[in-house]
């Protein structure tokens, strides 16, 4: 990765000042979330996901982000109950960043690693988001909230995931799976 992300300093959802460093040698899934989405429901899958596969190994590492049409406007205190009121999230939650204003180093360090997304489900998504108004200024930009980026053991980008790929995708847990039986 173009910088070390175990290395960049981020911030708990309860304000605490860390680095990933804990996560290394873990299969980590990045993910941009907001709480006023209509992708919103995927925090129920990836709840699941999470609690199938953390006793092997694996962590979702979420950070909320209001870069998306103001859909992420609640303060850390209000994210972190509505999520664990709404979809009982016991994987680690982060503050709130910059993923298109002001972009955190972690998501600069993540896109520059793999540009584009590899794993879609056709143009449709874009083409949704440009119709509610919403359109790249890079390609290279997170497209929405949920996108995700899966990171393997050794610290490497094993794939970077449309946002309207859901947790449940055959091709997510494969590539999962593929990483930490490796």
């Amino acid at each position: 990765m173009a910088d070390n992300i175990f290395e960049i300093p981020v911030k708990t959802i309860d304000g605490q000042e860390t680095t990933l460093e804990q996560y290394k040698g873990k299969t980590l899934l990045f993910v941009n979330v907001a709480s006023k989405c209509g992708l919103t429901p995927q925090y129920e899958g990836l709840e699941s996901l999470y609690e199938e596969y953390r006793d092997k190994g694996f962590e979702i590492l979420a950070f909320p982000s209001n870069d998306f049409k103001g859909q992420e406007p609640g303060s850390e205190e209000e994210i972190k109950e509505f999520c664990s009121t709404n979809y009982n999230v016991q994987f680690p939650m982060f503050a709130k960043v910059g993923i298109l204003e002001n972009r955190h180093p972690l998501y600069a360090s993540l896109i520059e690693a793999q540009p584009e997304t590899n794993v879609n489900n056709g143009e449709g998504m874009e083409e949704r988001l440009r119709n509610f108004g919403h359109t790249r200024q890079d390609p290279t930009d997170v497209l929405w909230n949920f996108e995700k980026f899966l990171v393997g053991k050794d610290g490497k980008i094993i794939s970077r995931f449309a946002p309207d790929v859901t947790p449940d995708d055959e091709r997510l847990r494969s590539s999962i799976e593929a990483d930490l039986a490796a």
